[in-house]
């Protein structure tokens, strides 16, 4: 028996809205979540999914990377970016156009949210996660010497002074890892809005 040609195309469209619905679902979830750091989110949350991410089936940090709350790992560590504060902003953007970077820091999302936020140059060392062998110690220190940066901001890249991040965690380079030591004995720290700081034009006090 044929199906009448007004039933075969109530058909079709019925099919083709089902067909459309989870895709639909999925872009409207997407679009109406916040997403913020470098692993991208899509979807609805499924009560104890499993994902990519872990539980809820949504692209989630690593547990042993860092973010907020695990202190090792910053401010914004190796897969969500810094958020500044009005203070350390205000401290960036003072006469900024004296040095070629405001601050340095390790990693390029550490560095990223504060070079948002101040409108200025930060220097993002040993790359995406502080792995990569740039800039050296010695370059680091010719940089500091000729006066082209003004801040180091501590607690960047995926682990600290070359460490594991955690068991089975990612390391920073070395060359990461020896201009943080150096920065930390050679620099004055101050607390700005919560978050330390070293200021390269100033050399440690002897304590």
């Amino acid at each position: 028996m044929l199906v009448p040609r007004v039933e075969g195309a109530a058909v079709a469209a019925l099919v083709t809205v089902a067909a459309l619905g989870g895709p639909a679902a999925y872009a409207l979830s997407t679009a109406a979540t916040p997403h913020t750091g470098a692993i991208p989110s899509a979807g609805p949350n499924v009560a104890g999914g499993r994902g990519p991410g872990g539980a809820g089936g949504q692209f989630a940090p690593p547990r042993n990377a860092a973010g907020p709350g695990n202190n090792a790992g910053g401010i914004g560590g190796l897969l969500n970016g810094s958020t500044s504060n009005p203070a350390l902003t205000a401290a960036l953007r003072a006469d900024a156009s004296k040095y070629t970077w405001v601050a340095a820091t390790v990693g390029a999302n550490q560095a990223a949210g504060y070079q948002l936020a101040s409108g200025d140059p930060v220097m993002s060392i040993g790359g995406f996660n502080g792995t990569d062998p740039w800039p050296t110690l010695s370059l680091f220190e010719k940089y500091v010497s000729e006066g082209k940066i003004h801040y180091f901001i501590a607690g960047g890249g995926s682990g600290t002074r070359g460490g594991p991040r955690g068991a089975g965690g990612p390391q920073v380079s070395s060359d990461s890892s020896a201009i943080t030591a150096w920065v930390e004995s050679h620099s004055s720290a101050v607390t700005i809005g919560g978050v330390t700081v070293y200021d390269l034009t100033q050399p440690a006090t002897a304590g």
